[in-house]
């Protein structure tokens, strides 16, 4: 059987070692080479898990450069080249990545010195920092982006409540004192509400023409500006004016 790629969905792969493994930095590098390229030069090995999911055997590190591809950019990282380990070829393949794939432990020198040992040890130590600290920087970032994130959300969402809690407002009619409704009032308005507590037309014609003699100062002045409206009919307006909203 001729030995040949397949392109497979990058979302139905999955891989037993986590992203975490992988400085961040190398993988935005690798992520962003496979979207130029629109694919990957050294395909993963997959082995198959269900009719439609896949696990990694080898190129954990592609398998997670290209899901990283796939966030930036679905469509250029949908798919991956790879070879699917199946009954008919497992044994073969496997033999081809023991031999090839597998990383093989670095053979010092006997005549390595103690110094260039500790030279070599120090240098590997560096690196692991140099990587760690590049990992912790990129948390840093992705942490303090979702925060600003969630920051600006929860600035837009109190804004939106508060235009929503003016809008109702603005829907609750507003209480009016009885003087500056007698006051304020238009004669389609203020009709009904005097109607209420039986003045009659004329009166409260009288009272809105009265206006254009300069405002009422108080109530007394109301009764003593206009004929016909007695202390009696003046407590019954107060009081239907202070129990209702306008």
């Amino acid at each position: 059987m001729k030995l040949s790629t397949s392109l497979v969905a990058v979302k139905k792969i999955t891989s037993i070692k986590p992203r975490s493994t992988f400085p961040d930095d190398e993988l935005e590098q690798a992520a962003n080479f496979i979207l130029e390229s629109e694919g990957v030069i050294n395909p993963i090995v997959v082995r198959r898990t269900s009719l439609q999911s896949y696990e990694v055997v080898d190129g954990d590190f592609e398998y997670h450069a290209a899901a990283r591809a796939r966030e930036i950019d679905p469509r250029k990282g949908e798919m991956i080249g790879a070879f699917i380990i199946e009954p008919e070829n497992e044994e073969s393949i496997t033999k081809q990545v023991e031999l090839f794939r597998k990383s093989k432990p670095a053979i010092y020198s006997n005549v390595s010195t103690g110094s260039d040992s500790k030279e070599s040890i120090s240098t590997n130590i560096e690196l692991r920092v140099t990587n760690t600290e590049s990992r912790m920087t990129n948390l840093e970032s992705r942490f303090e982006n979702r925060t600003i994130e969630l920051q600006t959300e929860l600035r837009r969402e109190i804004k939106n409540i508060n235009d929503r809690l003016k809008e109702i407002e603005d829907l609750i009619p507003k209480q009016i004192e009885p003087l500056e409704a007698l006051n304020t009032l238009s004669l389609s308005e203020l009709a009904p509400k005097l109607r209420r507590v039986g003045i009659n037309v004329k009166i409260i014609e009288q009272i809105f023409n009265e206006r254009e003699n300069g405002k009422f100062k108080s109530f007394s002045n109301v009764v003593e500006r206009i004929k016909g409206l007695g202390d009696k009919t003046m407590l019954k307006v107060i009081d239907s004016f202070s129990n209702a909203i306008s």
